[in-house]
């Protein structure tokens, strides 16, 4: 009975529910906003540290994984004449890689579960059929960023072969593997976040801040600024890379336009269908 109280209110924190009546819409006060989102950041937590845990046990498997693109680009740049090592030069370099690695995959593996606590959070302040989007779309948003983290895993090698190439046959290139860790972390969650950008089009078209007629409108601009951004988010400074990075993603900009046009005009007809006529106007029916 000691122990009932302190757990109730862990509980409860966990829960997130509100405190006040809520509103139409899903309108809540700002208190029961704050509650929420609270609970959703601790399940969010809970979900990273147990994977964190896990992921602890999964080192040997983790380090293969991480180490399998600089080893392709080492077995190219061997042909090539050039020859590189990874290193570790601090004593407390292996303990940091580990929980590094520990930490990465447990924000790749729960970025559905997280992303859906993300998604979530904004359903209440939407209609109900913007809330059955949203549904979707976060069922989608967890597989876009693993595709994205796929890609950047997948290009990597090009990356790294491009960048370590430049070392001068007479000499050997020691690559610090804190630093590579940190350009390989860099490279997925970048390509992650990236794949996101068109769903956030897509959810601001359904709160109503941008239509698909705009983003038609400034359709060549949203080109340019894609490549741009991909030249500059790339660690790496290959053609390769960019490319793999830009192309996708204007592949995701089309298909959010196409949805946001279509969302357009549900919202169209529907607010055709619920017009109201003035009592001295002829009624089509």
């Amino acid at each position: 009975m000691a122990f009932s109280v302190p757990l109730g209110g862990v509980a409860n924190l966990f829960r997130g529910r509100p405190h006040h009546p809520v509103g139409p819409d899903g309108q809540m006060a700002l208190s029961d906003h704050l509650r929420e989102l609270r609970a959703r950041i601790l399940k969010a937590t809970v979900a990273l540290i147990v994977v964190f845990v896990v992921a602890l046990f999964l080192y040997e498997q983790l380090l293969t994984l991480v180490l399998g693109p600089y080893e392709q680009a080492q077995r190219a740049l061997s042909a090539e004449g050039v020859s590189t090592t990874p290193t570790i030069g601090r004593v407390t370099g292996p303990l940091l890689l580990q929980l590094k690695m520990a930490g990465v995959a447990a924000v790749v593996v729960t970025s559905p579960y997280w992303l859906y606590q993300l998604w979530a959070f904004i359903v209440p302040g939407l209609h109900s059929r913007e809330k059955l989007w949203t549904r979707v779309f976060a069922a989608v948003a967890g597989p876009l960023f693993i595709a994205g983290v796929a890609t950047a895993y997948y290009v990597l090698p090009v990356g790294i072969e491009v960048l370590i190439g430049f070392t001068p046959g007479e000499l050997v290139s020691l690559v610090d593997f804190g630093e590579y860790f940190s350009f390989f972390t860099r490279m997925l969650l970048v390509f992650g976040v990236a794949f996101e950008i068109p769903l956030f089009v897509i959810m601001l078209n359904l709160a109503g801040v941008v239509s698909g007629k705009q983003i038609g409108k400034y359709r060549p601009w949203i080109v340019i600024g894609t490549f741009v951004f991909a030249a500059v988010a790339t660690p790496s400074t290959d053609p390769f890379s960019m490319l793999m990075l830009a192309l996708p993603m204007l592949v995701l900009f089309i298909i959010a336009e196409i949805v946001a046009r279509f969302v357009d005009r549900l919202r169209a007809r529907k607010a055709k269908g619920t017009e109201q006529w003035a009592d001295d106007e002829l009624s089509p029916l």
